[in-house]
């Protein structure tokens, strides 16, 4: 089974949260979670996170039971490319909406099998056996600069151009999601967040976090977001958690789930 929790806030500098997130149970036994930071003005950055969360929610609402993990991937995929094309569109029609678009992570699980879509610099982390691992890698002009060896690590955690996303979800008419395909093992749990968790809370705050296996999840979601306004809380912060039991496994230990 999967246990979910999340949280999200507007943190202490802005004034809208322009954060969307939806995290749920669907029909057939999947498990479906998204993380959304819109831009383009607090009006338009709601709208464009609020409208792809509601579109790949509608559009994954009803799917069948015996999709294999490559068909329930297609399916996500096209989701996200189809909230790609209701931003756009709502965007060139309305003068108040120009230009905005969002970032989205979003997970769809059946059981322990899982399909992982990525635009933007929102981020999924797997933490499994006390380590953490960053699975998507962002899409953002600090990251293109690391990757080229042109700053290090160090430079680009205070780097003040790290907000500048090279790849967003409805500012262009076509747009390609990565894909990554994940495994979870008992225990395991999937952190999804929006970069006003990932930039100002450590991977070891994460980890001692997550760790915290006696703490119910929605209090470790909770604890997270706390280290980042701790921090200053200086953007929107949303985190959203899903942890993988076993349930064959759980019974064995005598676990209530």
């Amino acid at each position: 089974m999967i246990k979910t929790a999340y949280v999200s806030d507007v943190g202490r500098v802005r004034s809208v949260n322009e954060d969307s997130t939806w995290v749920a149970g669907l029909e057939q036994g999947y498990t479906l979670a998204i993380v959304a930071d819109g831009m383009g003005g607090h009006q338009a950055g709601d709208t464009a996170s609020r409208l792809t969360v509601e579109t790949i929610v509608q559009d994954l609402q009803s799917l069948p039971a015996n999709l294999s993990s490559q068909e329930f991937g297609n399916e996500l995929q096209r989701a996200i490319l189809h909230a790609n094309d209701i931003v756009y569109r709502e965007a060139k029609e309305h003068v108040e909406y120009y230009n905005m678009g969002t970032t989205v992570v979003a997970v769809l699980l059946k059981e322990r099998e899982g399909i992982i879509g990525h635009i933007g610099d929102s981020r999924v982390y797997q933490f499994q056996n006390n380590v953490l691992t960053q699975i998507t890698e962002d899409h953002s002009l600090v990251n293109e600069l690391l990757k080229n060896n042109q700053i290090s690590e160090q430079e680009a955690n205070v780097h003040p151009h790290r907000n500048i996303v090279t790849r967003a979800l409805g500012t262009d008419e076509e747009v390609v999601a990565d894909m990554y395909s994940v495994m979870l093992d008992e225990g395991d749990i999937l952190l999804l967040c929006s970069d006003g968790l990932s930039n100002h809370v450590t991977p070891e705050q994460m980890i001692h976090t997550l760790g915290a296996g006696e703490l119910p999840l929605d209090h470790r979601a909770n604890q997270l977001l706390q280290f980042a306004l701790d921090a200053g809380g200086d953007d929107n912060i949303t985190v959203a958690l899903l942890e993988y039991h076993d349930e064959s496994v759980s019974s064995a230990k005598g676990w209530d789930l």
